[in-house]
Formats: structure tokens, sequence, C-alpha cells
């Protein structure tokens, strides 16, 4: 809904580095093998974590990333453990759903 704020804490807590943009959409790199295109909306956004797609980044440990985004004021989710994963919903301003995941 607010360009400027996603790419200001894209950039800044996610450290996330810009590809493309217009005054409609942000591409960013998110130093994996894919980016995330960011579109602005006058549409109200209903994300559901069990109905929405949304990006999963990788970690080697989901108890420090957990720890780190919450010293930073990232909205989290609860931190789930399984017994061969590790992980938790995180959400940007706009209330889209990201998850870090760790496989054990």
């Amino acid at each position: 809904t607010d360009l400027s704020q996603s790419k200001k804490w894209y950039t800044e807590k996610l450290g996330f580095e810009i590809i493309y943009e217009t005054d409609q959409l942000l591409t960013l790199d998110t130093s994996c093998h894919v980016s995330i295109t960011l579109w602005v909306t006058n549409e109200p956004i209903l994300p559901n974590p069990k109905t929405s797609s949304y990006p999963i980044f990788k970690t080697d440990n989901a108890e420090e990333t957990y720890r780190y985004f919450q010293e930073i004021n990232i909205p989290l989710g609860e931190l789930n453990k399984e017994e061969e994963v590790c992980y938790f919903n995180f959400y940007d301003p706009d209330g889209n759903i990201l998850e870090v995941c760790q496989v054990l």
C-alpha cells in the first residue's frame, strides 16, 4: 500500500537490494536464487497462512533468526519446532506473510 515504506522495510530490516523499481513496483534481490516483487495495490491484503502462497527462507538457525527479528521489531508468529524442521512466520508492513525455516 505504501511502496516507499515497503522499500525501506525490505532493504533496512532484511538487507535486500533493489534490482528494479518504478512508482508501481519494486523488485528485490534476496541473495538467493529468487527475487521478490512487490506491487502497489489499493485492494485489501488478506493473507492467510493456511491458504496463501508466500516465500520461505532457509536458515541454519531458526531460533537465532527469530531472536534477531524480535530485536529489530519485525512482527512474528510463533516459533514452531517439529521433528525435522523449526520455522516461524513473519510479516511485512502490509501484513504479507513470509517464513523462515530450518531443516534439522
